[in-house]
């Protein structure tokens, strides 16, 4: 049984890397399921195959990031958010959240009860990340009473307490959060919890803080850094000097069907749970003041000796008798 699993995780990477090579717009996976309908002479009708069911999407309500993901979030796969190091794990969390919100957000538009929301946290993560914080997270959107927190103490039952969710099917949205490229999770653990959202059709998010790029099988993968934040906005479109508006981030799609990743910026408004880009070119500072540590104002040091000098020709007391 083992070398049939061995074999078939080998498949689904080599499915996975033609239809990337060939510049499929569909996962691997679903490249093959329709590969396997059209087939089948069942399921022809006037020589064409059945199409498969449209998988749910998550909209970002930004143009550009929309189109590079062709619609949105697929809320059926598996997608990595990863913060460059473990001082930007406030910047990759807030994203995932608000990504959570929004996800809320779009679910109370429709009659269906809103399924409340799982955060994993690996104990190595949570000792340098941190727990989330009820007060914070009504702040940031989302309502404490739908959101529900597990520590597990090894990375195993971290990574099966995230299937049996995913299989359950109880939650909104399945957040799993790792420190850094483990061992015990590669690609092989990926593939099976990328393969239960898929059954499932509910959304995991992988929150990797400090990690570094890695053949996984998430849809899309973003790398999320801290940005500025803008004055905050009055209601009569002027800006309050000396204030903080709303969370920023730096955000790049480095996995996608698109081939080119896309940098942009992006500001979180927990009041609407939406999104809006920001412009580079904006600069956040005010007129008068300067950002600490811009440089030294005095000259360097002059008349010194031009090297150190070496060590041992001379003590610094006198040896007694």
């Amino acid at each position: 049984m083992a070398e049939a699993a061995v074999a078939r995780e080998t498949l689904f990477a080599l499915r996975e890397t033609i239809a990337r090579l060939e510049g499929r717009p569909i996962p691997a996976l679903a490249a093959a399921a329709h590969e396997a309908l059209a087939d089948k002479p069942a399921t022809r009708s006037a020589g064409l195959a059945k199409p498969l069911p449209e998988q749910p999407l998550l909209a970002v309500g930004v143009d550009d990031l929309d189109a590079a993901m062709q619609g949105g979030v697929a809320l059926d796969a598996l997608t990595e958010i990863r913060s460059l190091g473990l001082r930007d794990a406030g910047s990759a969390s807030g994203f995932t959240l608000a990504l959570a919100a929004r996800l809320h957000a779009q679910a109370s538009g429709t009659d269906a009860a809103i399924s409340p929301i799982l955060w994993i946290g690996d104990t190595v993560a949570t000792m340098e990340a941190g727990l989330p914080y009820a007060i914070g997270l009504q702040d940031f959107g989302l309502a404490p009473s739908a959101f529900l927190q597990a520590s597990p103490r090894k990375l195993e039952e971290a990574l099966w307490l995230a299937e049996a969710a995913l299989s359950s099917a109880a939650f909104a949205v399945v957040i799993l959060e790792v420190r850094g490229n483990p061992a015990r999770f590669g690609l092989t653990e990926s593939r099976r919890l990328a393969l239960r959202a898929k059954a499932a059709g509910r959304p995991l998010f992988l929150l990797r803080q400090g990690g570094e790029e890695e053949a996984s099988s998430a849809l899309f993968r973003f790398s999320v850094e801290p940005a500025p934040a803008q004055a905050r906005p009055l209601p009569d479109g002027s800006v309050l000097s000396g204030s903080i508006g709303h969370p920023a981030f730096r955000l790049t799609l480095e996995k996608s069907r698109n081939p080119a990743p896309l940098s942009i910026t992006l500001e979180w408004n927990a009041h609407d749970r939406r999104f809006a880009p920001v412009s580079d070119i904006q600069c956040p500072a005010f007129p008068g003041e300067h950002a600490a540590h811009s440089g030294a104002d005095l000259p360097a040091s002059a008349d010194r000796p031009h090297r150190p000098q070496a060590l041992g020709p001379v003590l610094a007391f006198d040896r007694q008798a």
